[in-house]
């Protein structure tokens, strides 16, 4: 017996998100969501839950099915709760008394410190807080399990955490998962739903096998797109040559076979199917280029909290031209404080000691909270002002972002996430950087544009220092890895031991 079964779904929020949607969701499905930014994924959710209405179409549920779910950010009434308290709000009321064991339960499965769920949830770290919200949704142990993109704020030792709860002892719950994090959909999905404007396509598969049946697909489309449009022509140039043929001659019968070919073609052409194209904006970048071959040197250098204390040293690094150094080590380690110091360095005019920097190093930085975007100015403004470029090419690179002239304008505190990590990718291209550091910088953004983004950093040689917990990214990208290890930072061949061992 199914779960939830949609027919015919459609919606529509000022412009079309999905249309025609048949799925059916059964007991221990395991569904990735995958779809760009703005695409409807997280609408969909609701609409399972019965938050929103869908324009067109069913959507059936079993009868008493319970459904849970882990929204992207944490609702305000939780902030002032214990983490402990905000847990346990997710049984009835009735049963807090009674229950509250479950709530530890709930939080073991994540390996939360027992002095850590004591503490408000406005006092947790971004991470911690997920973490509560998934422990919060799991605690009642509902049917179905739905996922907004889960994997935010957490380090890899607790995305693996998650992951293996998920294929553990979560298995036998029905799960989507609405992610941009392809390494965790490969581990814990087994179908995979690509949600799309026009005709939205499911396979029953993991993501990364079904990404190559969905580009087999659209590949064939194409070619088959290609070869009835190339006969729709064919036709109405045939039918072109009868018509003319049965004026001249004045023969009825060459001009009703003239309007048989037009009617094929106009057939053979109403029948060709829509090609899905990702409009969620461009990612570019760029390398301005130096002549220097050694880019950055670091040797006997302490990086500490901001409160000084000592978190690691480093002995000696060294970074030359075309190096894509990445930074592993979990929340907490000191990635992003050696990130900030060399920022630091950089910028500073007599220099700190331990760093060395090339005379012609151009920085390009982006932190994790995109400090360098003014909230209270516009997009528009940001760029004119920043770059000093004229008001059409503003608006024409804004455009290409995926930002439409109407939100251009707006004050950048209310853009998307999404919107507000490609406009900060855009102004890292217009720095004309030969030297990047990268903090998190695929938060927020889809699987293309993170593959558009791998695929800019290679195409363009780019040096850059990067902290990320992505692993497809870091795999694509890293040509050096050097993993925060017993307080010293220690060159690793490979990313892929850190990957297996890491813990919470």
């Amino acid at each position: 017996m199914s779960l939830i079964s949609l027919r015919a779904l459609s919606l529509t929020l000022g412009k079309p998100l999905f249309q025609n949607l048949d799925f059916t969701l059964n007991p221990r499905d395991r569904v990735g969501l995958v779809a760009q930014n703005g695409a409807g994924k997280t609408s969909l959710m609701r609409v399972l839950l019965g938050e929103l209405d869908a324009t067109s179409g069913e959507v059936t549920r079993a009868r008493g099915l319970r459904v849970a779910s882990v929204p992207q950010d944490v609702p305000e009434r939780l902030l002032g709760l214990d983490m402990r308290q905000a847990v346990l709000d997710g049984l009835p009321p009735s049963r807090h008394d009674t229950d509250m064991w479950m709530a530890d339960v709930a939080l073991d499965a994540f390996a939360a410190p027992y002095d850590m769920r004591e503490r408000q949830v406005k006092a947790l770290s971004g991470g911690w807080q997920r973490l509560m919200l998934i422990a919060r949704a799991i605690v009642d142990e509902p049917d179905l399990l739905l996922l907004d993109e889960p994997t935010n704020h957490l380090d890899l030792g607790k995305i693996r955490l998650l992951e293996d709860w998920l294929t553990g002892e979560g298995r036998n719950r029905a799960l989507i998962a609405a992610s941009h994090d392809r390494a965790f959909l490969a581990r814990v999905t087994t179908r995979t739903l690509f949600l799309r404007p026009g005709a939205s396509r499911e396979f029953p598969l993991p993501y990364a096998a079904a990404r190559l049946a969905l580009d087999g697909d659209d590949k064939a489309v194409a070619v088959q797109n290609e070869r009835d449009l190339r006969e729709a022509d064919k036709l109405r140039k045939q039918a072109a040559k009868l018509t003319n043929i049965g004026i001249n001659s004045g023969s009825d019968l060459l001009t009703v076979k003239a309007k048989q070919l037009k009617d094929r073609a106009s057939r053979i052409e109403g029948a060709v199917r829509d090609m899905h194209k990702e409009r969620s904006g461009e990612i570019r970048l760029g390398n301005s280029g130096t002549h220097a071959r050694l880019m950055l040197a670091l040797e006997n250098l302490v990086v500490t909290t901001p409160t000084r204390d000592s978190l690691f040293k480093i002995e000696k690094l060294h970074l030359f031209q075309a190096d894509r150094l990445v930074l592993l080590g979990p929340n907490g380690a000191g990635k992003t404080q050696l990130v900030k110091l060399i920022a630091g360095a950089i910028g500073a005019t007599e220099g700190i000691a331990g760093v060395r920097v090339a005379g012609s190093l151009r920085l390009g930085y982006s932190d994790q909270e995109l400090s360098q975007l003014p909230q209270a100015k516009s997009p528009s403004e940001f760029i004119s002002t920043a770059f000093d470029l004229p008001d059409q090419r503003v608006t024409s690179l804004l455009a290409a972002i995926g930002l439409p002239v109407e939100a251009q304008t707006r004050p950048i505190a209310r853009m998307s996430p999404g919107q507000k990590a490609r406009l900060a990718l855009l102004g890292l291209r217009l720095t004309e950087p030969n030297f990047y550091l990268l903090d998190e910088p695929t938060n927020h953004v889809d699987i293309v544009g993170r593959e558009t983004l791998e695929a800019e950093i290679l195409a363009h040689g780019a040096t850059a220092v990067v902290v990320s917990h992505d692993r497809s990214f870091i795999r694509a990208v890293g040509s050096r890895f050097f993993e925060i290890r017993g307080r010293k930072l220690v060159e690793v061949d490979s990313p892929e031991a850190f990957f297996a061992s890491a813990v919470a």
